[in-house]
């Protein structure tokens, strides 16, 4: 067992790199979905995460599925699994990815309102989350806000924003519903592993729906495939989980707001896009926002 510090290090290096993957996932994704529907892409990126997870399940834990934790690994799987791609996909096609963005962003802020009621009407006594947390979940979400060059006129449909704020909810209830799981002291390949399990059979209504559009995947059509399989949906919540199990649900979920900067940097060096000064300060507010949460 490593020392509190350590774990917290190790969480927070956890985090980075989750957000990392799922930063460059964009691509990815924007590539993969002109051959694959969105639902169906999800269904086969799920199925691949969870062959790779069994693997790691059966040489690690081998723990015994509990009919006891069925309703937050169903929820939590459902949540942060089927319906967060159902929202995020119909959303982004709906709205502009800066709006979109924004939207996301505000996870950790409706994140620390939610576990400051829960709190409240627990009356447990609990603190709830400190100021720092507090400033920098709305110093990062400003970062954010600069560094998709937000316009704030309403450019999309109602309904996109519909989803876009339900994507964003399905995030936190994910949070919510994983965090027991640890207090059981279920390991994380045993959480992540049903999980995505769960929410690959989410998966498979829809793609009888999308049957018959498919087209035919090219060489790299399928690495990008196989990255979002292996690095983003079964290392990358195997790894958000080591987030969530020692920083908590609050200021694991802050570190969500710098997938945008992964990604606007990403394509600074990849595809040549020309960032301005004021994504650039964007971009190091979001840095500050997530470094003041990591401290309170």
């Amino acid at each position: 067992m490593l020392p509190p510090d350590s774990r917290r290090k190790t969480a927070v290096l956890a985090n980075i790199v989750c957000v990392l993957f799922w930063g460059f996932s964009f691509v990815s994704i924007k590539v993969a979905v002109s051959v694959f529907p969105p639902m169906t892409l999800g269904a086969i990126r799920f199925a691949v995460a969870i062959i790779i997870l069994f693997v790691m399940y059966r040489l690690g834990s081998g723990e015994k599925l509990k009919t006891s934790d069925l309703p937050f690994l169903t929820g939590s799987g459902l949540t942060g699994v089927t319906f967060y791609f159902f929202c995020e996909n119909n959303g982004v096609a709906l709205v502009t990815a800066s709006e979109a963005s924004i939207i996301v962003a505000a996870i950790p802020v409706l994140t620390m309102a939610c576990e400051w009621f829960a709190a409240r009407l627990a009356r447990t006594g609990a603190p709830g989350p400190g100021w720092r947390r507090w400033l920098g979940a709305f110093v990062s979400v400003a970062g954010v806000v600069m560094v998709a060059k937000v316009s704030f006129s309403v450019s999309g449909s109602i309904a996109g924003y519909v989803y876009m704020g339900g994507a964003a909810l399905c995030w936190v209830a994910y949070g919510f519903l994983t965090r027991p799981l640890f207090d059981r002291g279920r390991s994380r390949i045993y959480i992540v592993f049903w999980q995505n399990f769960f929410g690959f059979l989410g998966f498979l209504p829809f793609t009888v729906l999308e049957y018959g559009s498919w087209g035919a995947p090219s060489v790299p059509v399928l690495f990008h495939l196989l990255f979002l399989a292996i690095c983003c949906s079964a290392l990358g919540y195997w790894l958000y989980a080591r987030a969530l199990e020692v920083l908590g649900v609050s200021v694991s979920s802050v570190f969500i707001n710098l997938i945008p900067v992964v990604t606007v940097i990403a394509g600074f060096f990849i595809l040549g896009d020309r960032l301005t000064f004021f994504q650039w300060a964007g971009a190091a507010l979001v840095l500050c926002g997530v470094y003041l949460t990591a401290l309170g």
